[in-house]
C-alpha cells in the first residue's frame, strides 16, 4: 500500500452528492436515431467516474507515474430519456460503498438545462497496482479522502435505480 503519493492532491469536494462534472453530447456521439448512442452514454459515465477519481487523488499523474490505475469491474446503465446533439449533460455521483480496493459509484446524467434524468449507471471500481496489474489497497491518501467522503455520502438515500436486476416484466 503506498503511505504517500508523489503529487498534490486536488482540493477535496465532498459535497453529496457530487456535482463535479459537466460535458456535451458532440456530434459523433449521435446515431441515426438522432440521439446520442448508447456506447456514448458509457463513455460520458466512464467521463464523470474519470473526474470522482481525480477528486480523490487519482488522475494522470496516478497513471503515468506509474503509481497504480482503476479498472471498472462492472457497470449498469439505464436510459430514461434521449440526449440530443448539442445537448448540456449534469452528473450526480454518490459514493454507495467503498473498501480497502473498490468503490461503487451511482451516476445520475441530467439535461444540463431541462433538468431532467436522461440515464443513470451503477459501477463498481477496483484500484489496480502499476506492476503487477493486480488489484491493490488504495493509497493511504486516497482511503483518507474516501472515509470524509463516507461521512457524507452514507447519509444519502440509496437511489431508486441502484442494485437493480435486469429482466422482462411478467404479465399477470
Amino acid at each position: 500500500m503506498l503511505e504517500s503519493l508523489p503529487y498534490e492532491l486536488p482540493e477535496l469536494v465532498t459535497s453529496a452528492p457530487l456535482d463535479t462534472h459537466r460535458s456535451t453530447v458532440l456530434p459523433e456521439w449521435v446515431d441515426w436515431n438522432g440521439h446520442m448512442n448508447v456506447a456514448f452514454y458509457v463513455t460520458a459515465f466512464d467521463q464523470a467516474s474519470g473526474a470522482f477519481m481525480r477528486n480523490m487523488g487519482l488522475g494522470r499523474r496516478y497513471v503515468d507515474g506509474k503509481l497504480g490505475m482503476t479498472f471498472v469491474l462492472e457497470t449498469h446503465v439505464t436510459y430514461d430519456r434521449e440526449m440530443k446533439e448539442g445537448a448540456p449533460m449534469r452528473f450526480a455521483t454518490q459514493l454507495l460503498a467503498r473498501d480497502a480496493k473498490k468503490v461503487h459509484l451511482f451516476h445520475e446524467m441530467f439535461h444540463g438545462e431541462q433538468g431532467y434524468l436522461a440515464a443513470t449507471n451503477e459501477t463498481i471500481v477496483m484500484n489496480i497496482d502499476y506492476a503487477s496489474r493486480r488489484s491493490a489497497p488504495w493509497p493511504v491518501p486516497v482511503t483518507a479522502r474516501l472515509d470524509l467522503l463516507w461521512a457524507t455520502h452514507q447519509l444519502l438515500p440509496k437511489p431508486a435505480k441502484a442494485g437493480r436486476i435486469m429482466s422482462l416484466s411478467k404479465k399477470k
